[in-house]
């Protein structure tokens, strides 16, 4: 790995690219140097050889004027000794050797001469030599001796090409020796303009690896400036650049955290969705409205999170703002929950990280359960304001006809002169009417008590009841078990609490049309509310066709009824907000019947504490629990 950093380093490519440069100099110098000192070479090898062939003619020729033909023989071994000269010879007119010696000993002496010098001779005219090639690098002169004006002979010089390759060779080692010292020198300077220009790169390469691994802690910055030529001024850019980025960064970092501040604490739920309408990322309101985590939905699909139709609904809503690219307001979403049912209104809007293209849809999730429940609170106490008024108008008008049947009652049983049974029937009849009355004027001051509470024992209260749906019982073969002291007293609201036992006892009946039996019980107990408060725990069952689990989260509403035309939906609600006034609780267990014969019915638990009004603080909403 670090040999390959190296390779592909400045410093390795550009010494390269230098020594390759140097040698491709060195060798093309060298080549056409050689092949100019070759030319010349041969050029002074011809001149040479003619000079040299001139003095060994005219040396012959005086030794011949002389008369010491001796004298010729000694100067050819003295021609001979030159270092350029190979071999020098004298020959006759004829071409036959007189004369012969050579520079080496190693080197015989010719006998005769070759047919290429025989065709020379031809070539010889006057006192000009001939210089001529006999073979590769193998060069000779003849000149022509004359002795007393006619052709004596001819003298000839051959050249020694281990001299002249000597000299081009030493040449060649002169410019090897000058290349390499050439080469070394541009190797040295190479290297330290090198290291001049990758210095500072390379401080400039490790701040930007610093930055890509750690960009968040830069503290290797500012890089120092170690030059001061363009790459110093590279240098101090960057490092501007690094200075105005970590400005950006800390000032983008602010605003994604105010962003994710905004979206984590925002009472409204967030959520951002991919093309596939799965989960990118939501915000914790969002995962609260959901019951589960924010990185329990990451990659999830909408369907695994909400219920389907709002899933579905939701997705549909997702996939149009991709296609359209355009937001999409207040989609009402709609569900239940383990305990209550929920009511979103939901805004789509299409998010852009590229031009022209939408890669996330976001949406802002607003729980409008409350304000759904609010509309229809208020729509409930409408209804309930109205049937109020309603009530009081009729209780108004039938308090003046139930005052004059009480009267005529009470002249019929003191001046008709009834006997038994007429008799008892009309004080029935009296004790009804006063019911009734009771019953009105308790309507006409529904949230405004006009007594006070007293202590009332609870066979009167229950008794009362019983006796009122009697021929209910009888004529549908109920039957009534009681579980209570007949002395048993309560501090309490005698009225209001025998409504509400006219309630649950006559939903009883209701519910056994084929007959059935009906428990009533009562005892001393304390709260399992609120230990060490003392009061009284009643129980009213049946064994009726029971109520639906989904009926039963709506039973103490007002309005809310199963019995379609005959039923209010009043009843329970008055009952649970009379508990409610007495600080007591109401609970209720129901089970349907079933084909395969199992045991159904329904149980009302109520709780009433049994204390002073002045120890009683009012209760604004009813305490009901509904179990299956």
């Amino acid at each position: 790995m670090k040999l390959s950093v190296r390779l592909r380093s400045i410093s390795f490519q550009l010494l390269v690219g230098v020594v390759s440069l140097e040698l491709l100099s060195l060798v093309l110098f060298a080549w056409v140097m050689v092949r100019q000192q070759h030319e010349e070479i041969i050029n002074r090898v011809e001149q040479r050889l003619v000079h040299q062939a001139n003095i060994a003619a005219f040396e012959a020729e005086e030794a011949l004027e002389d008369r010491r033909p001796d004298l010729v023989g000694l100067s050819v071994d003295i021609m001979a000794k030159s270092p350029s000269v190979a071999s020098s010879i004298v020959t006759d007119g004829e071409g036959r050797i007189l004369f012969a010696a050579n520079n080496t000993a190693d080197r015989p002496v010719e006998e005769q001469l070759r047919t290429q010098e025989l065709v020379q001779m031809g070539r010889v005219t006057g006192d000009a030599p001939v210089v001529f090639s006999t073979g590769p690098n193998e060069w000779e002169g003849v000149a022509a001796i004359h002795y007393k004006g006619r052709l004596y002979g001819y003298a000839w010089v051959h050249s020694d090409r281990v001299w002249d390759n000597q000299q081009l060779e030493l040449m060649l080692h002169s410019a090897v020796v000058f290349g390499m010292i050439w080469i070394g020198a541009s190797i040295v300077l190479v290297l330290a303009m090198a290291r001049s220009i990758t210095r500072p790169l390379s401080v400039l390469h490790d701040g930007t690896q610093a930055l890509m691994l750690a960009p968040e802690t830069p503290d290797s910055f500012p890089l120092p400036v170690l030059v001061h030529n363009e790459i110093g001024d590279l240098i101090e850019a960057f490092n501007r650049m690094v200075a105005s980025i970590e400005e950006q960064r800390a000032g983008l970092s602010d605003t994604l955290s105010l962003l994710d501040s905004m979206l984590a604490n925002a009472p409204i739920g967030f959520a951002f969705f991919d093309r596939q309408a799965r989960f990118v990322r939501v915000n914790r309101i969002f995962a609260e409205m959901t019951e589960g985590t924010m990185s329990g939905h990451l990659g999830r699909t909408l369907a695994e999170v909400l219920p389907e139709e709002a899933a579905g609904q939701l997705t549909a809503t997702i996939q149009r703002v991709f296609k359209e690219d355009r937001p999409i307001r207040d989609i009402e979403l709609s569900g239940a929950g383990p305990a209550w049912n929920w009511t979103w209104i939901a805004n789509a809007y299409p998010i852009r990280t590229l031009q022209q293209q939408v890669r996330w849809v976001g949406v802002i999730v607003l729980d409008a359960t409350d304000r759904k429940r609010s509309e229809e609170a208020l729509r409930k106490t409408e209804k309930l304001a109205a049937t109020g008024r309603l009530a009081a108008s009729i209780a108004h008008e039938i308090n003046n006809p139930l005052e004059a049947i009480t009267n005529l009652l009470y002249l019929v049983s003191n001046h008709a002169g009834l006997e038994e049974p007429a008799l008892g029937w009309v004080r029935m009849a009296e004790h009804e009417v006063k019911r009734v009355a009771e019953i009105t004027q308790q309507t006409l001051r529904f949230y405004r008590q006009s007594t006070q509470a007293a202590r009332t024992k609870l066979s009167e209260l229950v008794g009362s009841v019983l006796s009122l749906h009697q021929v209910r019982l009888q004529h549908r073969s109920i039957g009534v078990e009681k579980q209570y002291d007949p002395e048993m007293d309560l501090h309490c609201f005698a009225g209001e609490i025998r409504q509400v036992f006219a309630n649950l006892i006559g939903n009883a009946i209701d519910s056994m049309p084929e007959g059935g039996r009906l428990l009533v019980r009562a005892r001393r107990t304390m709260d399992r509310r609120n230990p060490g408060q003392m009061g009284v725990r009643f129980t009213v069952a049946d064994t009726g066709c029971g109520i639906a689990p989904e009926a039963r989260k709506h039973i103490f509403e007002a309005f809310f009824t199963t019995k379609e035309v005959t039923g209010t939906g009043l009843g329970l609600w008055v009952s649970s907000e009379i508990i409610a006034k007495h600080d007591g609780w109401i609970r209720v267990r129901s089970r349907q019947r079933q084909t395969n014969g199992e045991a159904a019915g329904t149980v009302f638990a109520l709780f009433l504490p049994d204390v002073e009004p002045t120890q009683k603080s009012t209760a604004e909403t009813p305490v009901v629990e509904a179990a299956g």
